[in-house]
């Protein structure tokens, strides 16, 4: 029995492939299992390779696995593609209708089986996907029971007819793979976990309820990958709550209307991606000028330009940081997986209406898609904060007539902020510079006041755990640093580097603007070599570090960029290729 499984399916987008992973991995977090799952999918509707990795595990896993036990495959492509993961007692379980072949160098073993074939002779090729799962269940040994609950519940709505031929499908399956058995080598056996199901969830779908539990009640959005799902959660869970969604007609405008209906008073918020955060820079400028609150999620995808729409990359960071022209008060913000993607949303809401400002939660398409095993969540946490924010009548000499000191130079830089309609805060708002009044001025003095009095605002700020630290050595031989989805990848290397006699510390930036430099610097300070992790050319976060902390010659870049996520096996190798240049030194 084993610890853990990797399972993948793969074949051409659009003959359900996203559904039979569905399937399986509903079934095993039902069973209490730990799930981390990727998708590989092409920038097209229908066609083109598509594949679902998923990792099951009795302990808690964060990141997909160096290799694949299993590998479902209803094309030659799949395994042409996929084969370079498996090892000699893993198994490719594929359609008899693809004629399948192992390539050359290819290790794993080959069973035929007659997907297709059989889900035609029971009625429907459509059927075909559960077929492949009830032959998983036979290989792993799994109760079919479990998948014969989901698959009716599944089903339910489409009549007793279609229930029982999916559950027929799903055995015959299972019969044709239980005839093979003697002839695969291997164990695909998971060990039994006594656990309750857990919460099982996308990214995107953690930045929603987020959102929703801040008391956001408007979002503006354009569609976009890999965002569209934040909108479409919204969608359906917005209206419950009495909150509305509007599908702009781009992004420009989707900003303006989020900045607007926060202006109003209402937590309102978008999300997009690169191409629409290029979009939406000189908005951003407006919320900065006229410190108007405005929440921001980018879930970073391949760029530039149209790029890689639907692969993971981490390359906007320089862009959230400094696209806007002019200075602003900004924050930005990246959670480490799908349960801190909860918590930050929230802390987004209330640092944003507390600042005054834009505040950017900086995803990306492996958090954002992924689906993930959470923790429950600890909805005590759920914390409004509305900042000087004024929403009950001013009190105020009836003979005086000037406008609210709305832009009060105050020593903190935030200024009271009353809502629209309060009584006594009536006051002029405009991108323009502008006094204290809120109107326009061009005055030298009043200028340079101004610009000081916004950025006072962030100067100092610091969010609850700027970082998430895994740091317990005083001297250690390697830091590494990473932001969003890294994390996994390098905490599972870390693991694996300190069972080799290595004091790994390891730190997930959490507050990327204003910079945490005195948490960093000192945890620089305590290693030999630092190796920034990061999915993009140019070692973006290398530069923010170089630009904030003193890392001298200890800096090493990690960096990828072919549109995959990091494994843990390549942080391992890159560490142990450091230690070893670190003892040639001694």
């Amino acid at each position: 029995m084993k610890a853990q499984v990797s399972w993948k399916v793969g074949g051409q987008q659009g003959e359900g492939i996203e559904s039979t992973g569905e399937i399986f991995a509903t079934a095993m977090n039902r069973k209490g299992y730990y799930l981390y799952g990727y998708r590989h999918f092409s920038s097209r509707i229908k066609g083109g390779h598509t594949n679902n990795k998923i990792r099951v595990s009795t302990s808690p896993v964060h990141a997909i696995s160096d290799d694949l036990d299993i590998l479902i495959a209803f094309d030659q492509e799949t395994i042409e593609l996929n084969h370079h993961e498996m090892r000699e007692d893993s198994v490719i379980i594929a359609d008899s209708k693809a004629k399948p072949e192992k390539p050359e160098n290819c290790r794993a073993q080959l069973v035929d089986l007659p997907f297709t074939a059989t889900a035609k002779e029971l009625g429907t090729t459509l059927m075909k996907n559960m077929v492949a799962v009830g032959a998983t269940c036979a290989l792993m040994n799994l109760d079919i029971r479990a998948f014969e609950t989901l698959v009716t519940n599944m089903f339910n709505k489409k009549g007793d007819k279609v229930v029982e031929m999916n559950i027929e499908a799903l055995n015959e399956g299972h019969r044709l793979m239980t005839e093979q058995l003697n002839e695969v080598k291997g164990d695909f056996v998971l060990e039994e976990t006594n656990h309750s199901p857990h919460l099982y969830m996308i990214g995107n779908d953690a930045i929603g309820l987020g959102a929703l539990s801040a008391g956001s009640r408007f979002m503006a959005a354009y569609p976009i990958t890999p965002a569209s799902e934040i909108m479409e959660y919204m969608i359906a869970n917005l209206p419950k709550v009495g909150g509305t969604v509007v599908q702009t007609e781009d992004e420009i405008a989707a900003a303006n209307m989020a900045i607007g209906s926060n202006y109003a008073g209402v937590r309102a918020f978008t999300a997009s991606a690169g191409p629409g955060l290029s979009l939406m820079m000189e908005a951003i400028g407006l919320s900065g000028m006229t410190e108007t609150p405005f929440v921001i999620i980018n879930t970073q995808r391949g760029g530039p330009s149209t790029g890689l729409p639907t692969k993971q990359e981490q390359s906007d960071l320089m862009q959230m940081i400094y696209g806007t022209h002019g200075d602003i008060p900004k924050i930005v913000v990246a959670p480490t997986d799908a349960e801190d993607a909860f918590y930050l949303t929230m802390e987004a809401f209330n640092l944003a209406e507390t600042y005054q400002c834009p505040v950017i939660v900086l995803s990306d398409l492996q958090l954002s898609l992924g689906k993930q095993t959470v923790d429950a969540l600890d909805y005590n946490q759920i914390e409004i904060n509305r900042g000087e924010t004024i929403q009950s009548d001013i009190e105020r000499d009836e003979d005086d007539k000037t406008y609210f000191k709305r832009y009060a130079l105050t020593e903190s830089g935030i200024s009271p902020r009353p809502l629209p309609g309060v009584k006594g805060g009536i006051h002029h708002v405009t991108g323009v510079e502008h006094n204290e009044e809120g109107k326009t001025s061009e005055a030298a003095e009043n200028r340079q006041q101004q610009m000081e009095k916004r950025m006072r605002k962030t100067e100092h700020l610091l969010i609850n755990d700027p970082v998430e630290s895994d740091a317990p050595h005083e001297s250690a031989d390697i830091l590494y640093l990473g932001f969003i989805s890294t994390k996994g990848a390098i905490q599972e290397g870390k693991e694996r580097l300190e069972q080799q006699g290595l004091n790994v510390n390891h730190l997930q930036i959490r507050q990327l603007h204003p910079f945490p430099s005195k948490t960093i610097q000192a945890a620089v300070d305590k290693a030999s070599k630092v190796i920034v992790v990061e999915h993009n050319y140019q070692g973006q976060l290398s530069n923010i570090l170089k630009m904030n902390v003193n890392v001298g010659n200890k800096l090493v870049n990690q960096t990828k960029y072919d549109g995959t996520p990091f494994l843990p096996k390549e942080i391992e190798t890159k560490g142990l290729e450091i230690a070893k240049n670190l003892k040639e030194l001694v």
